[in-house]
């Protein structure tokens, strides 16, 4: 599958500019500065005290916090490249790392871009050329229309042809923005028209692509890699299967239902891709493999991928700094026979986000950030304690990953080091992520694209319910931090005559959502709490800043936490993670304030459109409004039958979280 061949016409550089945020900015200038590279960040002024900036050498301002005024200007990146001397740009993924015309902009600048060809991207990027080249040069593709001709009665037209039910996509996009699953043909004019609007918002095209939809497929990739010489070669795949939104949430390397049959001919179809296009630098092409071990061409990204993590743990190459030396003209080195799969990885993305709203993004501060270490762990992050999780920018704020000499194995140090990474302030989906790697379905290695679906009720989605015990180790934290600031405040008390009192015992109460506690101190460190008729007896052994180690009845107990607040405390037990707040501290509530009829905005974000008007009359699950935030569009639907009583927003302006929206008049 190619040669390799001497090194002519070599580029060097000493600095690269890294075009992008968050944890690939500082994957990216950790491998680079490795190399002996000087690292220049840019940055958001919502990012000014971003771990990627502080990490680098040299950081550049680029401007306010949204993308189209920082991030996505190219103009300013260029700009930041030159005032600060960087001989070459590596763009991540996401913002401008599939820009054909960023890619020719910095060549026309002198600039090294350190990705493939801009033909190659403009070409990949639309799946509708890309499917039509992909179909002419043999690589098998789905069922679907990719044609020029874009109007409504077209697509209706071709739909019927394809047959129901049938994928529209966005074909400039990726990532689940500008997608629909549509199952009728009554569905499909408002599909059409959301995938239009999201598709023009996310990407600058509304051009769209119909395509079977395969059912309960496997999501499997292919990593290819080419050099500027006409050497290509694949290094294995990872099954992507594990979505939410159409977009990834666990990959895996290898692929549990792989054969060295089916690796060969996926991965020749790959590499038969990439040479079809003359192709240059690392790239994934996306297959749907079925059950009968057919596969279908989906797209390919000109980028490195997000899951890039499990690839290198399993070939022990350095995917970035394979890319660095194919973009100074140095050839791959590698011949196919030099690519070897030892043992499996595993990759969970730990998000901002709220499983049981629908995986709805979330915002917040990072109250505490201690991620996970040990053999075969790799954490990729950018993110800090004191940070912020902002409305600008993509949910994703880590990668958790793990290595073993088996599935198994590396599935269980995964589940361990979720566990033991603490992610408090804003929600994440880590207890999520936990409960996916232990359902009976992926143990077994049989997670399709439907895996969510047929794994998880609605109620599996809401996390944990709060148990007595872990609210009697919280309570125990808690009253032991509240007693250590009084006694920090007095001027002297023996350690000795810590819960020491001359009377008899004096119970604390404590009340957690529906549970009710008493705490007794029974010495130093040891206390009895309870709850009705039952009685638990919690001590605690050590207490750090952070952490500490507790016994309950006996049992060794390890709890993470985090306190900036007399009446709350936020716990971490075993991977459950809760906010406890302590409501005897808390005389009143405004929990009644906003009745069901009461539409509040979910989070931050840009009113795109409003369906209703006032006085008209809605049901349960009607589609209220368009908000579009962190990328994604999310519908806001009625909650109730009722009237609209009243409209308090208008289309085409920002809003922020809980906002009341629209005021439904609810039927009695």
């Amino acid at each position: 599958m190619g040669r390799v061949m001497a090194n002519v016409n070599l580029t060097p550089f000493d600095s690269v500019l890294v075009a992008n945020r968050g944890e690939i900015a500082c994957r990216i200038m950790k491998t680079a500065r490795a190399m002996g590279l000087r690292t220049i960040a840019v940055y958001s002024e919502a990012d000014a005290g971003a771990t990627h900036v502080k990490m680098a050498d040299q950081a550049y301002l680029l401007g306010p916090a949204p993308v189209g005024e920082s991030y996505l200007v190219q103009n300013k990146i260029l700009a930041a490249a030159k005032a600060t001397g960087a001989q070459a740009i590596h763009p991540g993924y996401g913002f401008l790392s599939e820009n054909s015309a960023f890619a020719k902009a910095c060549k026309k600048a002198g600039i090294v871009f350190i990705g493939p060809e801009p033909d190659a991207i403009d070409l990949m990027g639309d799946k509708a050329k890309s499917k039509r080249r992909m179909i002419k040069a043999g690589v098998p593709c789905v069922p679907g229309y990719q044609g020029e001709k874009q109007d409504d009665e077209t697509l209706i037209a071709a739909s019927k042809d394809i047959g129901f039910p049938i994928m529209v996509k966005a074909a400039a996009g990726g990532g689940g923005r500008g997608m629909r699953f549509v199952e009728t043909a009554k569905a499909l004019p408002d599909a059409i028209k959301d995938a239009r609007s999201e598709a023009a918002n996310a990407f600058g095209s509304d051009v769209l692509i119909l395509e079977r939809a395969v059912q309960q497929p496997r999501h499997v990739e292919i990593q290819v890699f080419a050099d500027k010489y006409g050497n290509t070669i694949h290094l294995g795949e990872r099954d992507c299967s594990v979505q939410r939104r159409h977009q990834k949430v666990l990959e895996e390397v290898p692929c549990p239902v792989m054969t060295p049959k089916l690796r060969a001919a996926m991965g020749a179809s790959a590499v038969k891709a990439a040479k079809d296009i003359g192709y240059v630098g690392a790239g994934t092409v996306e297959f749907m493999l079925e059950a009968s071990g057919e596969f279908f061409f989906l797209e390919m990204n000109t980028r490195l991928q997000v899951e890039h993590p499990v690839t290198e743990m399993v070939t022990g190459l350095d995917l970035v700094a394979l890319q660095i030396r194919v973009a100074r003209g140095e050839n791959l080195g590698l011949t196919q026979d030099d690519i070897i799969l030892n043992g499996h990885a595993i990759e969970a993305r730990l998000y901002a986000e709220d499983p049981a709203a629908d995986f709805l993004p979330a915002t917040g501060s990072i109250d505490l950030w201690v991620p996970a270490s040990g053999d075969g762990i790799r954490i990729d992050s950018g993110i800090k304690t004191g940070g912020e999780v902002s409305p600008f920018y993509d949910p994703m704020i880590a990668k958790v990953i793990a290595y073993g000499a088996t599935r198994d194995e590396a599935r269980l140090k995964l589940i361990s080091a979720l566990k033991d990474t603490a992610i408090m302030g804003v929600t994440t989906n880590k207890s999520f992520l936990i409960d996916a790697l232990s359902k009976a379905a992926f143990i077994k290695g049989e997670a399709t694209t439907a895996f969510i679906a047929e794994n998880f009720e609605e109620a599996d989605l809401k996390g944990e319910t709060l148990s007595l015990k872990d609210a009697a180790v919280g309570a125990v934290i808690q009253y032991s931090l509240s007693r250590d600031a009084a006694l920090a405040s007095a001027v002297h008390i023996a350690p000795s005559l810590r819960n020491w009192s001359s009377a008899t015992k004096i119970g604390t109460p404590y009340i957690y959502d529906d549970l009710r506690l008493v705490l007794t101190p029974q010495g130093p460190d040891h206390y009895h709490v309870a709850s009705g008729e039952q009685t638990l007896d919690v001590r605690v052994l050590s207490r750090g800043v952070h952490e500490a180690q507790t016994t309950l009845d006996g049992s060794r107990i390890k709890v993470q936490f985090h306190s900036g607040h007399e009446s709350k405390i936020q716990i971490s037990i075993d991977g459950r993670t809760h906010t406890l707040i302590n409501q005897t501290l808390i005389m009143a509530s405004a929990a009644e304030a906003v009745g069901g009829g009461s539409v509040l905005a979910p989070m931050h974000g840009s009113l795109l459109e409003v369906f209703v008007k006032a006085g008209d009359t809605v049901s349960k699950g009607q589609r209220l409004a368009i908000l579009e935030a962190m990328k994604m569009q999310h519908e806001i639907l009625a909650e109730v039958d009722g009237t609209v009583a009243e409209i308090h927003i208008e289309a085409g302006t920002q809003i922020a979280a809980d906002t009341l929206m629209i005021e439904i008049k609810e039927d009695t």
